[in-house]
């Protein structure tokens, strides 16, 4: 798409305008749209940004503060350090500043335990092992709860599926 008002260049600014309920799209190149007023150049915006406000999300400044002096046994990683660039140091960053990104992860990606991706013809195994470790799960609230009745019905689901995991363990092994 060319650009609407000097119909020479390539069209990389797209603006929609909307004033008393009226829309009104712009298409234009690069320098047509600096000598618009009502083109705002934005300031370059990095992942790091994206990620420290992500951090200070809904939270006052020092709900995730450590002391100044407070680093990765490690690495020596600072957690205000990592707020300014982005990346931890090392893995046991994660271990360190657990409390401060378990939050932070949480938001970015809705869930704090990294659970990946399986093929689902090929990964059938590993769901099926997830899923009785989810049901195991479950039995141990269900057994602090003391609601035996719920805790009877997995133990007999985890049960029926650990024995047809056998069953597709011993059929992988006739077919090797």
């Amino acid at each position: 798409m060319l650009c609407q008002e000097c119909k020479q260049k390539q069209a990389t600014v797209h603006m929609t305008k909307i004033v008393n309920h009226q829309k009104t799209e712009s298409h234009l190149c690069e320098d047509c749209a600096r000598s618009h007023e009502d083109f705002i150049q934005a300031s370059s915006f990095s992942l790091n940004d994206l990620i420290s406000g992500f951090i200070d999300m809904g939270h006052s400044q020092k709900t995730y503060e450590k002391p100044a002096s407070s680093k990765c046994a490690v690495c020596g990683m600072e957690y205000n350090r990592f707020k300014k660039i982005g990346r931890l140091g090392c893995q046991e960053c994660y271990k360190y500043f657990g409390n401060e990104l378990g939050p932070v992860l949480g938001r970015i990606h809705g869930n704090t335990q990294h659970a990946g991706k399986v093929p689902k013809r090929a990964g059938s195994d590993l769901q099926l092992k997830r899923k009785i470790a989810q049901l195991r799960g479950e039995l141990n609230r269900a057994i602090e709860l003391e609601a035996f009745e719920r805790a009877a019905q997995l133990r007999d689901k985890i049960k029926e599926l650990e024995k047809a995991q056998e069953q597709e363990g011993g059929a992988k092994n006739e077919l090797d």
